[in-house]
């Protein structure tokens, strides 16, 4: 444990020059005074490490002082060769990169290690898109990836959902996000967080002006803070439904964040007199949803399941689904056999 720590205040003085012994111990989950003492004994190993004190004072390296590093275990080697979300790299350009910086890391590992993490990375596959998720859009993120490696404000034209004239924003970047193979921008707009998806985002021009980010906000806070205001949206329609056990699982995967709680057996004892119109199910064979959904009109999706889902409550969401199917069927009636 003591070799790993002294590896890592190597690691981290190299990347970030002075650190203050009270960040390094915190970062290391350990006393400054173990920090000073772990100091001390890389500078009795030959390491040239000082310290100096005072408000502005910390650890650090004398200056051109560099080691290579090459002492990985196991675990870690293997854990490089591990490629989440691999069409990240491709969307920043960093293909050929990471295919390079793989190599020279696989040249650098201890003989013993190679043949693990060759082998991981031939057996182990992290695809990051959803099933059926479709084509997706062309997203150029050039100007994007140079924004917030930048720090630069950005102008953007950006098109909301559902509408089809896109608006013009100057936004303050903290970073770039890729979720289930979609990607996000994270910025400030106004003062406030805010997403914009970047397929989505119709032109992008940096502007001169440095980036105006709120103090000590960083990307993880700020993109933690979006996702669970996307998550605990409030659903002012609550929809009761049961469905057949055998769409069951299909229905969770595609109404995923919709769902209000875990499905559950349908009480036989309350379930409707009439069945639908896809026959009579035996006991058991159907399992209750609680779905919400921020509008009405959109219990229309319940529609693909056919038959196989019967809205139970409220009255308003069967009526809707109601008019849709007699809409569909004054649609369709030409063609009926």
């Amino acid at each position: 444990m003591k070799a790993d720590r002294l590896l890592s205040i190597l690691l981290l003085l190299q990347t970030r020059g002075r650190v203050p012994a009270s960040e390094l111990a915190t970062r290391l989950e350990v006393s400054t005074r173990t920090v000073y003492r772990d100091v001390e004994a890389l500078s009795a190993a030959g390491v040239p490490v000082y310290a100096e004190r005072g408000r502005y004072g910390g650890i650090a390296l004398l200056p051109g002082f560099r080691t290579d590093v090459t002492g990985l275990t196991a675990d870690e080697a293997r854990a490089l060769f591990v490629l989440a979300a691999q069409g990240a790299h491709e969307a920043l350009g960093l293909d050929d990169a990471l295919g390079s910086a793989l190599r020279k890391v696989m040249a650098a590992l201890p003989a013993p290690h190679r043949p693990a993490a060759e082998l991981t990375g031939r057996r182990i596959l992290v695809d990051p898109d959803r099933w059926l998720g479709g084509p997706r859009p062309a997203v150029d993120l050039d100007a994007l990836h140079t924004a917030v490696l930048t720090d630069r404000r950005l102008r953007i034209r950006y098109r909301h959902s559902g509408r089809t004239e896109p608006r013009t924003y100057t936004v303050d970047p903290y970073g770039l996000v890729a979720k289930a193979g979609v990607w996000y921008l994270v910025a400030d707009r106004r003062g406030r967080p805010q997403l914009f998806r970047a397929d989505r985002v119709a032109r992008a021009r940096l502007t001169d002006a440095p980036v105006q980010r709120r103090p000590g906000a960083e990307l993880a806070e700020v993109w933690a803070e979006l996702r669970r205001q996307v998550e605990e949206r409030p659903a002012p329609v609550r929809v009761t439904a049961r469905i057949r056990r055998d769409r069951l699982d299909l229905a969770v995967r595609i109404l995923g964040p919709a769902l209000l709680a875990p499905p559950r057996p349908e009480d036989q004892e309350g379930a409707q007199d009439d069945e639908p119109a896809g026959g009579d199910a035996p006991p058991g064979a159907w399992a209750v949803l609680e779905i919400g959904y921020p509008v009405l009109s959109a219990v229309r999706q319940l529609l693909q399941f056919g038959d196989s889902l019967e809205v139970l409550d409220p009255p308003e969401a069967r009526r809707v689904l109601a008019g849709s199917a007699a809409a569909l069927t004054t649609l369709y009636a030409a063609d009926a056999p």
